[in-house]
């Protein structure tokens, strides 16, 4: 019966490319707890009051029947403040955020053009939409500006929707997002800015990297609550017509049941210590600098001068066993490989968080210095 995906797991394995769960151990090099929120214990007391105040645990329908609750609303309303939007919408996931967006708003006869590294969910999302999607190269505005002008000249009259993510979550470098607010301008486009590895971590008081852009006609953002806020779920900040007509098309908003109403309020907590306690992110970023420092100076590479650090090996063995080894010595490094990447890629994806002193991050960095010398020898 199941032949089929018995064969399709040996091709995997054959390639180097079998995927498994396996247990956190050593040192937190890999996640997306940027802040060291996830575990914290004043999350875990805002959750408690939480609970002590009455909010459930579960919603226990979709938004549209009983599971409005007071504590998504208040959510939405902290975040548009926040971040500076007219309105949030709240969704279970970053990955289910982004899908809603691109197969909602995006009408027939639109034209989305994307960065070609932008996340999986918003492929997912363009696959299921009724627009145009084409591809600009990654990082260049005037590919942006190419393919609008020539898909104009072609015939092409509908809405223009310039879709990218502020910080690339494998390559770790920052988008010229000032360049595409420009060309969105003169295109009179949609600006769809996925914020999910900068929220938090960038901007005054952690709005990220477009907050300037917050708040205008033509830009949505979306913010992840699972990364450096250490909750889960999403947040799209746009404007009111547009979070309207998301509640009245988007089928994964309408049919889904709704976030947890415990965790709508502990995200409600992460955005106020964002605001009033600025030295999780003080500490990040000098960690972020000596990290980058300990890439150049002992490994003779660039770093990408963000939380994200990719070493790219090129082979997926190569790129296994290079995290494999530095997990035997206790530092948790994964490796990354395509799909996820380009071919030819593979990398660790070295992530920098406050969960990581500055010895183990001098630790890593020696340690990985050591391993590719001994793999060029």
């Amino acid at each position: 019966m199941h032949d089929s995906h018995e064969r399709g797991l040996k091709a995997l394995e054959a390639r180097g490319r079998l995927r498994a769960l396996s247990p956190r151990r050593g040192i937190d090099f890999s996640s997306n707890d940027y802040l060291g929120l996830a575990a914290s214990g004043a999350l875990n007391g805002a959750i408690e009051q939480a609970i002590a105040r009455g909010v459930p645990m579960g919603a226990g329908g979709s938004r549209l029947l009983r599971g409005n609750d007071p504590e998504h609303e208040a959510l939405e309303a902290d975040a548009a403040r926040h971040f500076g939007g007219e309105t949030a919408l709240y969704f279970a996931s970053g990955f289910m955020a982004n899908y809603a967006v691109f197969s909602t708003l995006p009408q027939r006869g639109d034209l989305i053009v994307y960065d070609a590294l932008i996340h999986a969910s918003a492929h997912d999302g363009m696959r299921a939409s009724k627009a145009e999607a084409q591809s600009a190269a990654h990082n260049d505005a005037q590919s942006f500006d190419d393919a609008i002008t020539t898909w104009r000249a072609g015939g092409g009259t509908g809405q223009i929707w310039i879709a990218l993510e502020s910080l690339y979550s494998m390559e770790g470098d920052f988008a010229p997002i000032e360049a595409l607010a420009q060309v969105a301008a003169k295109h009179d486009a949609m600006l769809v800015i996925d914020e999910a590895h900068a929220s938090g971590v960038y901007g005054e008081a952690g709005r990220g990297l477009a907050e300037s852009l917050e708040g205008q006609p033509n830009v949505l953002t979306l913010h992840t609550c699972g990364k450096a806020l250490g909750v889960m779920g999403a947040l799209l900040v746009m404007p009111k017509v547009l979070r309207d007509y998301m509640v009245n098309r988007s089928r994964p908003f309408i049919y889904a049941t709704a976030p947890s109403p415990l965790m709508a309020a502990a995200v409600r907590a992460s955005i106020a210590l964002n605001t009033h306690e600025p030295q999780r992110r003080e500490t990040l970023h000098a960690r972020i600098t000596l990290a980058n420092e300990r890439l150049a100076a002992l490994c003779g590479m660039t770093g990408s001068g963000s939380q994200i650090i990719p070493v790219i090996v090129g082979t997926d063995a190569r790129a296994t066993a290079l995290a494999a080894t530095l997990q035997a010595k206790g530092f948790d490094v994964r490796a990354v490989r395509p799909p996820t990447v380009p071919e030819g890629t593979a990398r660790l994806r070295i992530s920098i968080t406050i969960n990581a002193s500055d010895d183990d991050v001098r630790s890593l960095f020696a340690a990985l210095a050591g391993e590719l010398e001994r793999l060029a020898a």
